[in-house]
């Protein structure tokens, strides 16, 4: 549509350049009825809660620390994480460091395979 080269719609010229000739300008009333309506429908931000202070508890900075952290869900996804990290570490399956050891491992772990030295012609 920007091409220059384009001229599908020269009949259609005089009547756009005369739309833009003519482009009229709002009226300053209705700019600002328009953004007293836009005002009105925006939400009224929240008092935030003054921090410390005589009002504060001791329960407090766990409650703002939860509500960082995502609130309950996130908590529960937390400790599951946690449990899981301290169930692996202190009981590891045998059979981790077995296969470590074994020569399996290691040719599974090697970057070249066998279809690699085919191809090379070793």
């Amino acid at each position: 549509m920007t091409d220059d080269r384009m001229t599908e719609h020269d009949d259609l010229t005089p009547w756009f350049t005369a739309g833009r000739d003519e482009m009229g300008q709002a009226s300053g009333d209705w700019l600002a009825r328009m953004e007293a309506m836009a005002l009105a429908e925006q939400p009224t931000p929240a008092v935030a809660p003054a921090l410390g202070g005589a009002g504060a508890t001791a329960r407090g900075w766990l409650r703002e620390a939860l509500g960082q952290l995502g609130g309950w869900p996130a908590m529960a996804g937390l400790a599951a994480a946690c449990v899981t990290g301290i169930w692996i570490g202190a009981v590891a399956p045998s059979d981790w460091t077995g296969s470590v050891a074994s020569d399996e491992s290691v040719s599974a772990a090697e970057p070249a395979s066998a279809y690699d030295y085919a191809m090379l012609g070793l």
